[in-house]
């Protein structure tokens, strides 16, 4: 399977958000291949965490965004979800995974309910390395500023207006993977 195809399968429409998840999500596979490289005793599937990584915001397309391109209809924290809904209709369900627990540093089933999140009420954390490895990865690079990466201090000050669990997460995946 080609991400960059299966991207450009749904995407074909808007080739500028296309070419702004392209850029997102190759930086966020670059750097969720250069944590593997870095850990040999680390057992990941090289070629599925790329896969997903280029998969993770499939989803974006159908949320209302217009600052990134996006003119759908759903609210963005619908992303993950929709993109997983995708994946799965694609024959891809470790895929859909990746993409369905990547928000924050994931949402547990008591933060969409006390949130009143528009989302199942169900535990959506990564609990695969190759899951946690893109999740952290992902919040270094933001769609609306392609050109920036953050820093791990900028990482967790975006993080703690979701909470101490948040940043938690963050830094004990930053420990491990750094």
């Amino acid at each position: 399977m080609n991400p960059h195809e299966l991207i450009h399968k749904y995407y074909a429409d808007n080739p500028e958000l296309e070419q702004i998840l392209l850029k997102h999500s190759e930086d966020v596979a670059r750097r969720a291949l250069k944590i593997t490289d870095a850990h040999p005793e680390f057992v990941v599937d090289r070629r599925f965490l790329y896969e997903a990584a280029m998969l993770h915001d499939i989803g974006i397309l159908y949320v209302d965004a217009p600052s990134i391109s996006c003119y759908g209809t759903e609210p963005y924290i619908c992303h993950g979800l929709l993109g997983a809904e995708l994946l799965r209709r694609e024959g891809l369900p470790a895929h859909a995974r990746v993409a369905e627990r990547h928000t924050g540093t994931g949402l547990t089933q008591e933060e969409i309910l006390r949130q009143s999140l528009p989302l199942p009420p169900r535990d959506l954390v990564p609990e695969t390395l190759e899951e946690k490895i893109i999740c952290y990865a992902d919040k270094f690079y933001s769609k609306s500023h392609l050109e920036m990466e953050k820093t791990p201090e900028q990482v967790i000050r975006s993080l703690q207006k979701f909470g101490l669990t948040c940043v938690d997460t963050f830094r004990t995946w930053m420990s491990e993977f750094e």
